[in-house]
């Protein structure tokens, strides 16, 4: 995920309610599609007017990941009311959870790199790089 475009503000709200979505979700919450998933949080962006906060979220495993998706939108109001009493703000942001698709997205790139025709390709380059001393 990247960050570009966001105040420094936003950044660390943004973070201070990753880290308490993560205490929140290590006590367990007592959706059944939410119990005994184990959830990661990647990163949470906040909007300008710290209004409204998206949380990347991947259920590790990977495995029922639309039962755990509808799961937590049944408990955004609940998790809404954690987060204000959590991280202090004059608002407490509508929250709404979204799946992280970036590790995906990584190891698609990385296998496809690792391909004998991109390699092949690739190669000829490093070698280019490392006889005129440039760094890799």
């Amino acid at each position: 995920m990247t960050n570009s475009g966001q105040s420094p503000r936003s950044l660390r709200v943004g973070e201070e309610m990753r880290h308490a979505l993560a205490r929140i979700f290590e006590h367990g919450l007592h959706d059944p599609a939410l119990a005994g998933v184990a959830l990661t949080i990647t990163e949470v962006r906040v909007s300008p007017d710290l209004k409204n906060a998206t949380a990347f979220v991947v259920p590790l495993g990977g495995s029922r990941t639309a039962e755990v998706m509808a799961g937590l939108k049944r408990a955004e109001g609940y998790l809404r009311r954690e987060l204000a009493q959590a991280v202090k703000l004059r608002y407490a942001p509508a929250l709404h959870f979204t799946l992280d698709t970036s590790f995906e997205h990584a190891s698609q790139i990385d296998a496809l790199l690792r391909r004998p025709e991109v390699a092949r390709d690739l190669g000829p380059v490093k070698k280019a790089r490392k006889k005129t001393g440039d760094a890799d």
